[in-house]
């Protein structure tokens, strides 16, 4: 192809579309006009790369495209409508399509949970080697209750969302490592299973699961998805399949970051039941029951806004539209 010669055939247009762009306002025959030149440049910046590619011209057509791409759906994406769509179809297609990996987590962790208090309770030697009789005594009496009354729950719940978003967020930086994500969990599962077996022991289990049921539900499960969303990451580049390693380790980073966006929301709510419900003077049943319907209603969201928006073409990735515009000239 003669590049000079396409060059002069499409550079009004080029010139037109970069002018649309610049344009403080546009009116319906703008935008009509601004979204067909858009499609044209897309694929004539398709052709130059296959054809006759010039690293000038594909650097002022790809920065072209992406201020026309921003006035396009740039403002559209920052909307109520977008962060809508983002939780009634990216997030919870995210969760669903990677919900063998997170849920073989909770799966795992909950079976070894009950393993490690098992063998706590039967070996009470090691109880004793961990702490005294007087601090047993002091953590059973009191330090377990108030710990989630001892500060203002406004203050707390900000403390509770802190906390919990760091553990998710190192599961999700550290997913492509692996090792480190299993290592996190196991420390965090590790700590329930000691403090629980000792007020087992001591006959306060009602008391240890009254407390830690109403918020720990779901917010263990947030931590859980975070470590399954990471640990299929680390799995993208050991095994990507028909992708290459750099497309397969992009897309699930790209669903990963997704994950993290949504688990804000999810972990502030469990912050908030920690704060209000679990300290509360609502009895028991009544606190273990906004835990276990917190924890349905984030089930059922994952399996039917999940499941309808995947069956739909979601996955959790970033929308095409809002890649870079070679993901455009594919198309």
């Amino acid at each position: 192809m003669d590049l000079d010669a396409y060059v002069l055939a499409h550079s009004a247009q080029w010139q037109r579309l970069e002018q649309l762009t610049r344009q403080r306002r546009l009116v319906g025959a703008d935008n009509d006009e601004l979204l067909d030149l858009y499609q044209r440049v897309a694929t004539q910046l398709s052709v130059v790369r296959t054809s006759a590619p010039d690293a000038a011209l594909i650097a002022y057509l790809s920065s072209v495209l992406a201020r026309a791409r921003l006035r396009t759906v740039g403002t559209r994406a920052t909307t109520w409508g977008g962060v809508g769509r983002f939780f009634t179809e990216r997030f919870p297609a995210a969760l669903y399509r990677l919900r063998w990996w997170w849920l073989a987590t909770m799966a795992a962790n909950v079976v070894v949970a009950a393993v490690m208090m098992w063998w706590l309770l039967a070996h009470p030697a090691v109880e004793q080697s961990l702490l005294s009789p007087a601090e047993i005594d002091q953590l059973v009496r009191a330090d377990f209750e108030n710990y989630y009354s001892e500060y203002a729950a406004s203050h707390f719940a900000a403390q509770v969302w802190i906390n919990n978003a760091w553990v998710s967020a190192l599961c999700l930086a550290f997913g492509v490592l692996g090792a480190p994500v299993i290592w996190l969990l196991f420390n965090n599962i590790a700590n329930v299973a000691i403090i629980g077996s000792i007020m087992l022991r001591h006959d306060h289990g009602g008391h240890f699961f009254g407390l830690l049921l109403p918020h720990g539900l779901l917010e263990l499960t947030a931590v859980f998805v975070a470590a399954g969303v990471g640990l299929r990451l680390f799995w993208s580049w050991v095994a990507p399949g028909d992708l290459t390693r750099g497309q397969s380790m992009a897309r699930e980073g790209r669903t990963g970051a997704t994950v993290a966006l949504g688990l804000v929301v999810v972990l502030f709510v469990s912050g908030l039941i920690e704060a209000f419900v679990t300290p509360s003077g609502l009895p028991t049943a009544a606190r273990v029951g906004i835990g276990i319907l917190a924890e349905l209603v984030f089930f059922a969201y994952v399996f039917t806004l999940g499941r309808s928006a995947y069956s739909r073409g979601h996955t959790g990735d970033i929308d095409g539209v809002l890649l870079e515009d070679r993901v455009a000239t594919q198309a």
